[in-house]
């Protein structure tokens, strides 16, 4: 399974960073990070009109290397420019050839929230999320426990970032709402084998919550997918490759909102 591959390599990656700057160490340094943020994410997504998040990402091990020339700072620029809701940024290495670094360099570029798109199976990914300059986590069901769940969405809300639970299946729904999640999103993608159906969010969103709020991940490729996805009542929508292909990003940013290039 890929996941637990990319679990395992996850820890040693935490095992080193600890190695390097300890736990206690890194808490200071979320600490010295404004936690009376007002969860900034959370406002986006309550707006009426459907949310982008936008992915920077520079491979996958589904697609393989998505982008050779990998400028992640214009990327994220562009995303912000064209009315991007948020940023997501991988992290993880090995698989995604992300860095936390292209986070906190990317914080430094522009003002709307950013997600840290991980594989967080560690309380110091959290509180190194923070450090760098997130306010947004990933959670995702399939790596733990209900009690982990609950735990880290804990921390999350004493850091003031938000917290973006994933699920794929119904019964990772509800350990999502049983554990306090505000923000329920469903990869359409199966991580377990890679394959993609767009009607996985818009069947699971009946199971979440109204008020619990909605994000459709992976496998989001033209305008008509979107109004489908809206149809649905999805508060925002996670787009990685199809941006990340595309030589002008604003463009097709605006494509996918349904507005004329150059209008937000």
């Amino acid at each position: 399974m890929i996941l637990d591959e990319i679990a395992e390599k996850t820890k040693l990656r935490v095992e080193k960073a600890k190695q390097k700057i300890p736990l206690e160490e890194m808490k200071r340094l979320a600490a010295e990070k404004n936690a009376d943020t007002g969860f900034p994410f959370e406002k986006e997504l309550a707006k009426e009109t459907i949310s982008f998040i936008c992915e920077v990402k520079k491979a996958s091990p589904s697609k393989g290397l998505i982008a050779a020339e990998f400028d992640y700072l214009r990327i994220a620029r562009e995303y912000e420019e064209a009315g991007a809701a948020a940023i997501s940024v991988l992290t993880e290495p090995d698989y995604f050839l992300g860095s936390i670094r292209y986070l906190s360099q990317i914080r430094n570029e522009v003002s709307i929230p950013l997600l840290r798109k991980d594989f967080t199976i560690d309380e110091y990914m959290i509180y190194e999320a923070k450090a760098a300059g997130a306010d947004i986590v990933l959670l995702i069901c399939a790596l733990l426990g209900k009690e982990q769940l609950k735990q880290y969405i804990g921390i999350c809300d004493s850091l003031g970032l938000s917290a973006l639970v994933e699920a794929h299946e119904e019964e990772e729904i509800r350990m999502a709402v049983s554990a306090g999640a505000r923000i329920i999103g469903v990869n359409n993608r199966n991580l377990k084998d890679f394959t993609v159906d767009i009607q996985n969010g818009i069947r699971l969103r009946k199971q979440v919550p109204e008020d619990c709020f909605f994000v459709a991940e992976s496998g989001i490729q033209t305008r008509e997918d979107i109004l489908e996805l809206e149809k649905g009542k999805v508060n925002a929508v996670l787009i990685g490759e199809t941006l990340m292909r595309s030589e002008n990003k604003k463009a097709m940013l605006s494509e996918l909102k349904g507005v004329p290039y150059g209008e937000n």
